[in-house]
């Protein structure tokens, strides 16, 4: 087994049983904000898209990318689809040309022509664009789990079928948090640096418990080519930025006392099969790597040859024959009414101001509590975003049905709000269509019905014991490795779910993260409360958040 490292989530995987492409990426995704880095551009894509099979994990644009699709990959491949609960991926890829499929049942090995292939799929609302998933094969000699940027909640279904060879995983961050929040630089600094050092420690978990011979930290990060998102890029020595490089996640898995941690650069090629996996580099990796100023300079040359891509989409965004607010009423407003429970997680108004300096401003309000869209007459809103006018009238055009997998992973928006943060505020925007959002609609009503019995006893730093429910509220992450109890001041016991950074406090089981998602919970000898408190009727806006959910990452 060999594996070509493509740029990003995307690989080159050659086996006894034929060759597998992962995620090709190449164009600039979110309006022009992302490219794959460092550049994959000039790559032998001729001979990667010639792949016996194409794995596409999920609808996020740095790893669906249907230019490239079209252009490249062979249309005689098969594609490994995973299972999810609406036809878009597959229907996306046919529109790409693509018609031979094999689409396992989620989380069991199918046998196609020699080679193991199993696919899980994670279907919450939450989880990416409606879906994300992994893939496992296993070519009767080595074995290979991409993860990219699934979060399951345990590796078991993979680790239970053998040892693991070859381990992609991602580490890097990919979301617009805390970045476009309207805070001072200093709190932006912090929350920056507490996401970075949990993404390392979730991944780190992760490699621990799958115990792979070899880990191939992907997935990004990406680079930022235009200046108004440049300061994104990790060229400053700034610990806070989230988006550390392969590099830098390596020299950590070292400190860690991780030696199995390989670099793979765009055309870098593994030999899995091989003592020691060796990896031969198309390029030294210090002409990328060495210290920031050669990193800046690399990331200049590649803004010179690509922007231009950029500047040209630009120019047709703006659709001025379009009336905003109108259009909104007319696409929302039917949504809105079988928003059940999203409108109750939100419970108020979201505004939007869509800026332009020249045409002037559209300042509309979605009021989630009486379902409709209007223009905004200086109404108290928990919740607001601001972008330019030109953007949202592109995706009123585009009729995009998720603004998480376009406007907000594009990072060109700045954000505010009282309280803490609301996943049903990202969940409805990423399900603007009817199909979408009765999934996610039933997704909930079903999770508020179920009932998470088995619990565990985890102590705090006191030696307290407290007994609580074995699955995290929020995403089902299980807390007996992912959980941990800090001494939190006036909050006292504060449990910590490492997956996403959720917290809870102890005494009363209040989620401090987010609305709703109470925790069954009570010292250790005392009864566990039986019945979780339904997310959509708990509402205390008190508690300040100081993180973003990750499970809008790309």
């Amino acid at each position: 087994m060999r594996i070509t490292g493509l740029g990003h989530a995307s690989v080159f995987v050659e086996t006894a049983h034929g060759t597998v492409l992962t995620d090709p990426w190449v164009n600039p995704a979110y309006f022009g904000s992302w490219f794959p880095f460092p550049d994959n551009s000039l790559l032998d894509w001729e001979r990667f898209g010639q792949a016996d099979y194409l794995f596409v994990s999920h609808l996020h644009r740095d790893h669906f990318d249907p230019e490239h699709l079209r252009k490249v990959v062979s249309k005689k491949t098969t594609v490994l689809l995973p299972r999810y609960p609406t036809s878009e991926l597959e229907d996306a890829l046919r529109d790409c040309g693509f018609t031979s499929f094999v689409s396992p049942e989620n989380g069991e090995v199918t046998e196609v022509d020699g080679l193991q292939v199993m696919i899980q799929s994670l279907t919450s609302p939450t989880d990416g664009p409606i879906g994300d998933s992994s893939l496992w094969i296993n070519d009767g000699s080595q074995t290979l789990l991409n993860q990219n940027d699934a979060r399951p909640s345990e590796l078991t279904a993979f680790t239970e079928l053998g040892p693991v060879d070859s381990y992609l995983v991602q580490f890097s961050g990919a979301i617009w948090f805390p970045m476009v929040y309207e805070l001072p630089v200093r709190a932006k600094q912090a929350m920056g640096r507490t996401k970075r050092e949990r993404q390392f420690d979730r991944t780190l978990r992760y490699i621990e418990e799958c115990g792979a011979r070899y880990v191939f930290p992907t997935a990004g990060p990406p680079c930022f080519l235009d200046e108004e998102l440049w300061g994104f890029n990790d060229i400053f020595g700034d610990e806070s930025n989230i988006f550390p490089d392969q590099p830098s996640y390596l020299d950590y898995l070292c400190e860690k006392g991780h030696d199995e941690g390989r670099l793979l650069l765009p055309g870098s090629v593994a030999a899995a099969d091989e003592p020691g996996c060796p990896v031969e580099h198309p390029y030294d990796p210090a002409t990328v790597y060495a210290d920031n100023e050669t990193k800046t300079a690399y990331l200049r040359d590649m803004q010179a040859r690509r922007m231009p891509e950029v500047e040209a989409a630009k120019a047709g965004w703006a659709h001025p024959e379009i009336d905003i607010l109108t259009a909104l009423k007319e696409w929302f407003t039917p949504l809105l009414m079988e928003a059940e429970h999203i409108a109750g997680g939100i419970d108020g108004g979201v505004r939007f101001t869509c800026e332009d300096a020249q045409r002037g401003d559209v300042d509309v309000l979605i009021d989630f509590a009486g379902g409709t869209v209007r223009a905004y007459n200086g109404e108290k809103v928990r919740y607001r975003f601001r972008t330019r006018r030109a953007y949202l009238e592109q995706l009123i055009a585009e009729h995009e049905i998720d603004w998480v997998n376009s406007l907000f992973l594009s990072c060109r928006f700045s954000a505010q709000r009282i309280g803490p943060y609301n996943e049903f505020v990202y969940v409805f925007f990423k399900c603007l269509s009817e199909e979408r959002l009765n999934y996610a609609e039933g997704w909930f009503a079903e999770q508020n019905a179920t009932e998470a019995a088995e619990t565990i006893t985890m102590s705090d730093p006191q030696g307290n014991g407290w007994e609580m429910q074995r699955r995290c509220p929020h995403l089902k992450a299980d807390l007996s490795k992912f959980g941990e109890i800090a001494d939190d001041g006036s909050n006292g016991a504060v449990l910590t779910c490492q997956m996403h950074g959720w917290r809870w406090r102890l005494r009363d089981g209040k989620c401090l993260s987010s609305v709703g998602n109470q925790l069954r919970c009570a010292p250790a000898g005392e009864p566990v409360p039986g019945e979780p408190i339904p997310a959509v009727e708990h509402r205390d806006h008190r508690d300040q958040h100081d993180d973003e959910s990750l499970t809008a990452e790309a």
